[in-house]
């Protein structure tokens, strides 16, 4: 680079021989003294070695000779002055380039070096050249660093030392020397042609937005040292980092064309607090909609709370997403819960706040709540610390009045938990290794359409995906996998949970869960489960399992289909109600099971895949299918796939209303259940009431509400074999537990009939 071939900048100042008044006696700034007419000053015009030059008496101890025009400094140019100078007569000084810099307005720029290293004559005639390098940047052999303030200096020489020599000086030569710095053929601009110091304390921001200026599609090169920006800065060419930097949390550093997590990593020199800024950027418009983790593992100490990475901002509603890498959950003990006990008191009225909390303080945000009449997977959502209150992820069933609760706060690699809206948000393509210490992600207080999609959850200490409140609206958890770090113990003595939801409209699809106590807690409706495979067994026989799903609504609208459930069941409960007694609405209603694999081994008999368990009386189920399913029992048998748990209440069988059960296949299952149950009875002796029970193949062996037909199948024979044309009429809901049917004749018959029969109305 030359600015004075390239662009037709002048640097030279012009020859002694056109006048003396262009040359100062003071530092060349307007008004100083010039050497035009001073007796001390004159042209000669045929030096033997340098033709025209200037012959001064050295009349002062420091004598200045200063070029008065303004020789331009520009951004990453760096000039070279030289002199070529003789002693003719008298004391012997020495000799150094020197300059005065200026700013604009004309204003001194103070506190730089403004003079070169000095030379001592030490003969008569003999020419000695000094030169001075002066730049933008303290580069090896910059004599004068003067960084980016100046734009313009007042160049020439000093004499020092002793007064009443006679020298002679020739015309001075200003060039630029650029080129010396930098390679031929030059693809990067450097920041310390620009001004910085990479010293970790002076700010070194304006330098860094001077060579991105100047860089017009070049890279920037950030060489070694330590470089400090306290403002946030936007580099919008791509920029190598042989050096660091350091920022204040506040300040952003946007890498438009380099937004890679690897370049933050050289950007910062530690991972973590490079992810945290490369994320920072992301959300604050590094011109990209995704941060690349270049396929990196990132060791992480602590948690990283996303919301303080990004402090300027409490929501965000842009589609952003984070991928291609790993996190992993390093031995720091920082992973450990912390685990607080508290009175409070809960009322149904306010549903989901816990009111008079003492020690509300030291209760984190995000915690889970344990107690008395507390529901699965509770969090704590908000703290009002003055008014000693705390806000709920979902309301409590029997936890009326004031007890001691217990709120524990896991530690989660990746926690939105900071923001109070983060819609639109992904994960994709990378693994959260954690490594039995850490949970994996715990989402915002409320937003929509978080997606996470190819993301490997390893071995969790506790929770993979939890969600405090609303953000796990519309969520999306595509092809993941849920790895458990309790494989190898018994389903009773695990507590890790894979995932949980809150809000409506979930849909989980195509996941691989592994023997975690449950694999899904949802609360909301509208929710679809389609093709996952998740599987809870252990190595015992006539083991206990656990629900893999758990609808903790009862009017849920919920979708299970195409699944592989592998010992474990679907738990449908009502336990986000303040009161489980049914008082209205629809009931346990709106859940369709359809096209499952359901398989269990070495398990109760009692065992069954689909439970229904009310918190409260009078509850009954308004609207279930469950068809086109395989279940299989292995290494025994069970009694029926469906049962009512009633460690609370049972359900109300006279009001079952909108059951089906059909297509169903069945292995190693005692009654296959049917809805509607199509029933063939021989009646062999004569009678006028023939009494039809169901074996209890209706749903959760309940009544039998209704007789859809009925029709003879043989012919219809008094005592004497003689057939009769008699028509009967049936009763439902007879014998002791209302699963029979009572078929009356005028008089006693014998024959055979087949019946289709409901357990609903």
């Amino acid at each position: 680079m030359n600015k004075a071939i390239s662009e037709g900048v002048v640097f030279m100042p012009p020859a002694f021989s056109f006048g003396l008044g262009q040359w100062s006696s003071g530092d060349g700034t307007p008004g100083s003294d010039t050497y035009a007419n001073n007796g001390n000053a004159a042209l000669v015009p045929s030096d033997g070695d340098f033709g025209g030059c200037l012959e001064l008496v050295k009349t002062q101890s420091t004598q200045k000779l200063r070029y008065m025009g303004e020789t331009p400094m520009l951004p990453g140019c760096y000039l070279q002055i030289t002199a070529r100078v003789k002693a003719v007569s008298g004391p012997l000084p020495s000799v150094r380039i020197a300059g005065w810099a200026g700013k604009s307005g004309g204003a001194h720029v103070s506190g730089l070096v403004e003079a070169g290293p000095s030379t001592a004559l030490t003969g008569y005639g003999e020419v000695v050249e000094v030169k001075a390098i002066v730049g933008p940047g303290a580069r090896t052999g910059v004599n004068l660093p003067w960084g980016t303030e100046p734009v313009y200096g007042h160049f020439g020489l000093d004499l020092t030392g002793a007064t009443g020599g006679v020298v002679r000086i020739d015309d001075l030569v200003i060039e630029d020397i650029t080129h010396a710095f930098h390679r031929k053929m030059m693809d990067w601009v450097d920041v310390r042609d620009f001004g910085a110091a990479g010293n970790g304390v002076t700010d070194d921001s304006a330098a860094f937005e001077a060579a991105d200026a100047a860089a017009d599609g070049r890279d920037i090169l950030v060489p070694a040292g330590v470089y400090r920006l306290n403002s946030s800065v936007t580099l919008d060419n791509r920029v190598r980092f042989e050096g660091t930097l350091s920022m204040p949390d506040s300040a952003v550093l946007a890498l438009t064309k380099s937004f890679e997590l690897p370049t933050y990593i050289d950007a910062f020199g530690d991972e973590e607090q490079a992810f945290r800024k490369a994320f920072q950027a992301l959300l604050n418009n590094a011109d990209h909609e995704s941060l690349d983790l270049g396929g990196r593992r990132i060791s992480v100490t602590g948690p990283i709370d996303m919301q303080a990475a990004v402090n300027n901002r409490t929501e965000f509603a842009q589609r952003r997403v984070i991928r291609n890498g790993q996190l992993r959950a390093e031995d720091t003990g920082n992973w450990t819960p912390d685990v607080v006990t508290s009175q409070a008191s809960y009322s149904a009225n306010t549903q989901y706040r816990l009111k008079n909390v003492t020690n509300v303080a030291n209760i984190p945000v995000g915690s889970l709540v344990t107690g008395a009449g507390v529901g699965r997977e509770v969090y704590v959502r908000a703290r009002n610390i003055a008014a000693q209150e705390l806000t709920l992820s979902q309301p409590l069933y029997d936890a009326e009045g004031t007890q001691t609760y217990t709120f524990t706060r896991f530690k989660y690699i990746l926690d939105f938990s900071g923001f109070d809206k983060l819609q639109d948000f992904e994960l994709s393509n990378i693994e959260l290794q954690c490594n039995e210490l850490a949970s994996g992600v715990m989402l915002g207080k409320s937003g929509l359409i978080m997606h996470v999609r190819d993301v490997v959850f390893n071995r969790p200490g506790h929770r993979g995906l939890t969600s405090i409140g609303e953000g796990c609206a519309g969520m999306l958890v595509d092809r993941c996998k849920f790895i458990s770090k309790e494989n190898g113990e018994l389903v009773q003595n695990r507590h890790t949970i894979a995932l949980n939801a809150n809000s409506n409209d979930v849909k989980l699809r195509n996941n691989r869960v592994t023997q975690f106590r449950h694999f899904a807690v949802l609360s909301g409706g509208y929710q679809m489960i389609i093709g996952n495979h998740f599987f809870q067994g252990d190595s015992s026989s006539n083991g206990v399992r656990t629900a893999g799903i758990v609808l903790a609504s009862r009017a849920c609208n919920v979708t299970i289909s195409h699944n592989y459930v592998d010992n474990c069941f679907v738990e449908w409960t009502n336990e986000r109600e303040t009161s489980p007694d049914f008082t209205g609405g629809f009931a346990f209603s709106g859940l369709t099971i359809n096209s499952n694999v359901f398989l269990c081994s070495h398990v109760a008999s009692w065992f069954a895949f689909v439970v229904v368990k009310p918190y409260g009386s009078g509850q009954y189920v308004n609207g279930l299918n469950v068809s086109g399913n395989t279940f299989r029992s292995v290494g025994g048998s069970i009694d029926r796939i469906e049962r009512v748990d009633t460690s609370f209440a049972g359900l109300d069988m006279g009001k079952m209303r909108n059951i089906d059960f059909a297509g169903n296949t069945f292995q190693n299952v005692t009654r296959g259940t049917q809805n509607p149950l199509t029933l063939t009875h021989v009646q062999s002796s004569v009678a006028s009431t023939w009494q039809i029970g169901t074996d209890a193949h209706l749903p959760f062996d309940g009544y039998l509400q209704k007789v859809e037909s009925f029709a003879p199948t043989d012919a219809i024979k008094n005592s004497s074999n003689v057939k009769q044309w008699d028509m009967p009429y049936v009763r439902p809901e007879q014998g002791s537990n209302k699963n029979e049917v009572h078929v009356a004749w005028p008089s006693s018959v014998k024959g055979e009939v087949t019946l289709t029969v409901r357990c609903d109305d």
